[in-house]
């Protein structure tokens, strides 16, 4: 069975159009990736360490203090309080430095 021209024609025609817009979107993300780590490399040369976190990009969560689990309740019940998983650093007992955003430098 045969398909009937129109039909090739506009099969073609949206298999031309759907590759432009993959390669044009390939194209943009790799130029963008390329400016993103040059720019990168640039400040991470020239930049100070971070003074919150020492250059290391984490440090020891400030809820927790590092034991990953926080003594809670839901009422004020002095005889029996929870331990609970650490919402700010997850029970990882280490978070992100908030200053340098991790990376370890201004």
């Amino acid at each position: 069975m045969e398909v009937p021209q129109p039909l090739q024609t506009l099969a073609k025609t949206g298999a031309i159009v759907a590759g432009g817009i993959i390669c044009i979107s390939f194209a943009a993300s790799t130029t963008i990736k390329v400016i993103q780590s040059a720019t990168e490399a640039k400040r991470k040369s020239t930049a100070k360490p971070c003074q919150g976190c020492k250059g290391k990009g984490f440090h020891i969560c400030k809820l927790c203090k590092g034991n990953a689990t926080i003594q809670w309740s839901p009422l004020y019940d002095p005889i029996h309080i929870n331990p609970c998983q650490c919402p700010t650093c997850d029970g990882h007992s280490i978070q992100r430095c908030l200053n340098c955003v991790g990376k370890g430098y201004y």
